[in-house]
């Protein structure tokens, strides 16, 4: 939308002048999951999926504490998760090979955590969660074959590697 009328229309407009979004550090924040996937070896996209699918959230997720990613990521805020027996609540954590995920035990006395006692969870192959003792496990690093969603990556590291 440019509400700036005439003015966008030429070179001193504020898009052509600056296209970067506002703010001190927003072309830094623009590329760290592309600049931390093409570190490592292997192909870029699909490093960048298996990132983004070893974010704390979306280890809840997947382990079905939460029914969805919005659900899982607040419960992470709130407190409620503990990673190899430390508190995180900083949905982005990123969880390795190993980590152990677990519900406080205060927390598992919540209305929302009673009813996974015992509950059939199906989950990716790459986690493991006992419903009766609420402890989760990294057993593997997720592959592209583990991850459902419908992406195309190439286009996504084609855009950022610009």
């Amino acid at each position: 939308m440019f509400l700036k009328g005439d003015r966008c229309v030429s070179k001193k407009c504020a898009m052509e002048r600056r296209p970067v979004p506002p703010g001190a550090h927003a072309q830094a924040r623009r590329k760290n999951y592309y600049e931390k996937a093409e570190a490592h070896k292997g192909v870029t996209g699909e490093n960048m999926l298996a990132m983004l699918e070893k974010r704390l959230d979306n280890v809840v997720y997947r382990m079905g504490i939460g029914a969805s990613r919005k659900m899982s990521r607040q419960i992470v805020n709130h407190g409620h998760i503990l990673v190899n027996g430390k508190r995180v609540d900083i949905p982005s954590y990123q969880v390795k090979l190993g980590d152990e995920i677990s519900i406080r035990e205060t927390s598992r006395d919540n209305a929302l955590f009673k009813e996974l006692r015992g509950a059939k969870i199906t989950m990716p192959k790459w986690v493991t969660f006992d419903t009766e003792n609420f402890i989760g496990k990294i057993v593997d690093n997720p592959k592209r074959d583990d991850i459902d969603l419908n992406i195309n990556e190439q286009l996504i590291v084609e855009l950022y590697s610009k």
